[in-house]
């Protein structure tokens, strides 16, 4: 008996064929490098954008955006060993250090939380073997938290008159641990 009624079935041959679903190319990963004069209005919209997010309780902005570009190709790139995150041409992050100080992290705000900034701290550490402090104003729990769990401590506390915010804030000191020696007698 035939029990073919004309119509195809998934696995016979009359079945229509579909393409494979194409599969999305996966994201370029993320790299850390050193910022070029070029990253400079890309690191200004990223300084703006997350302190706007991450810094409600600071005054409004009163720089403008090519304000800020100048103050980061100018002051900023010159005087700091700048890093950037990026992935492909997608500029997500920076951290600036002067010396052991580490002037700068910032991340556009919808790439927080995914272990950039982690990646650029790790950078700046590798970079500052004998320790790096920096400045964070009491209010910016969510910053203080990510530095305490990345091995910083406070060290000082600050009135704000130090800040053109006028805000108190807190000096945070990371020391890497000390490197085990060998006892004595060991070749």
């Amino acid at each position: 008996m035939n029990t073919d009624t004309g119509r195809g079935t998934a696995d016979g041959p009359s079945a229509p064929e579909h393409p494979a679903p194409r599969a999305t190319p996966p994201a370029p990963p993320v790299t850390v490098r050193l910022a070029l004069p070029t990253d400079a209005p890309a690191i200004a919209a990223v300084h703006q954008a997350s302190r706007q997010v991450t810094m409600p309780y600071l005054p409004p902005q009163r720089r403008t955006h090519a304000e800020v570009t100048r103050w980061i190709r100018e002051i900023v790139l010159p005087q700091c060993h700048t890093l950037v995150a990026v992935r492909g041409p997608e500029l997500l992050g920076y951290a600036a250090l002067q010396g052991e100080l580490l002037e700068q992290l910032y991340l556009r705000p919808d790439v927080r939380r995914a272990g950039i900034g982690s990646r650029l701290l790790a950078e700046a550490q590798r970079l500052r073997p004998g320790g790096l402090y920096l400045h964070v104003f009491q209010l910016n729990t969510g910053a203080r938290a990510f530095y305490a769990h990345h091995g910083f401590r406070v060290v000082a506390v600050n009135d704000g008159s130090a800040n053109m915010e006028n805000l108190p804030d807190l000096t945070l000191r990371w020391t890497p641990p000390p490197v085990p020696r060998p006892p004595r007698g060991t070749p």
